[in-house]
């Protein structure tokens, strides 16, 4: 009798809104340049609901999802140089080689080798970090070595929502004195909100219909606006002498924000639009009306393995603030449950930890 293979558990999608905690194989080394991750700490993003929802589609049914992780090295292939097993490590949402010319660029997130976790179409791609254990390829370029000061959970943020709400108050130019707005203040629109704060911003106000968010928002020192109770075009124009916000960040993903950070945008302004937006998606504003404001529209998937390294200071600094984000810290068995609750915005859930 031959010997039984190896399993774990993950939480794997199936169709839409159909998610299992199930057994799969136990990843192992294919590469020399693979780690095999212990995942201590994984998380559920806002672009999972993307595929959980079915806005996109595509991914293998029996896929283990997720790509926002923290763990310690299992074991390691014969060409890693940086890391040993038992290393505490946090990870980008996706792998870079480290080697090609857009890595050395800094746009790791487009490395031309590079695989997002959790993304697994016709047999080929990478499989998520929501599971007990993972393959890390690249680990040298890719990982990023924890301090012990630095949790597990708060690992897991680094590698996804910290650097992309960074990325975002970067390319919307927040500087000193700004006066700038947030659209869609899931975890990352909060990132966004602390990270224009570090950078000066003299206001900065936030968008959103969920009343958590925006409280959470509020405590960090953000003006939140409910477009349900008050009309945010009219309340920022009054807040701004009539010419709108210098910066905005739309983090929502949607026609309506896009439309929404048009109209807010003072001539001269720049909008950031990191929100993931669907394919086929209507513009929300065309090239003409930005050429009659003068606005500078930057966008795209945020380079995380470049921001992690400096971002650790801010990890330690902002601890307990980090910390009011995760609303649930469950189980990953517990998983099926989570993502139901996640999408539903019920329980006061604003972002979930799963610990396998």
């Amino acid at each position: 009798m031959g010997q039984a293979e190896a399993i774990v558990k993950a939480l794997t999608f199936h169709a839409e809104r159909i998610v299992r905690h199930e057994e799969v194989p136990e990843p192992g080394i294919l590469h020399p340049q693979d780690v095999i991750l212990k995942v201590e700490a994984t998380a559920i993003c806002g672009s999972d609901l993307h595929v959980y929802c079915g806005r996109e589609p595509g991914l293998d049914a029996g896929t283990p999802m997720g790509h926002e992780a923290a763990g310690t090295i299992l074991e390691i292939g014969s060409a890693v140089t940086r890391f040993k097993s038992g290393d505490r490590v946090a990870l980008p949402f996706s792998t870079c080689c480290g080697d090609c010319a857009l890595c050395h660029e800094g746009l790791t997130s487009r490395c031309g080798k590079g695989e997002l976790f959790g993304w697994v179409q016709e047999g080929t791609g990478l499989p998520g970090l929501q599971a007990e254990r993972a393959r890390v390829p690249f680990a040298d370029a890719t990982l990023v070595r924890l301090p012990d000061e630095i949790t597990f959970e708060q690992g897991a943020l680094l590698g996804d929502i910290v650097p992309t709400g960074a990325f975002c108050a970067d390319l919307a130019g927040v500087r000193q004195g700004a006066r700038c707005v947030v659209i869609g203040c899931g975890p990352v629109g909060m990132m966004a909100v602390l990270a224009a704060q570090a950078r000066g911003a003299a206001r900065i106000w936030a968008i959103d219909m969920i009343p958590e968010r925006l409280a959470l928002c509020a405590s960090f020192g953000a003006e939140p606006i409910d477009p349900r109770t008050a009309e945010p075009v009219a309340a920022i124009l009054s807040g701004t002498d009539g010419r709108g916000v210098d910066a905005v960040m739309e983090v929502a993903g949607s026609y309506a924000a896009a439309r929404l950070a048009f109209d807010l945008a003072r001539p001269g302004a720049t909008i950031a639009s990191i929100g993931v937006h669907v394919p086929g998606e209507v513009p929300g504003f065309t090239a003409a009306e930005a050429y009659a404001k003068n606005l500078t529209y930057r966008s795209g998937r945020c380079p995380a393995r470049r921001y992690m390294e400096r971002l650790l200071p801010f990890m330690g600094a902002e601890k307990s603030r980090l910390a009011k984000i995760v609303s649930h810290r469950l189980p990953l068995s517990d998983g099926v449950e989570a993502y139901a609750m996640f999408e539903e915005k019920r329980s006061g859930c604003t972002k979930v930890v799963l610990t396998p």
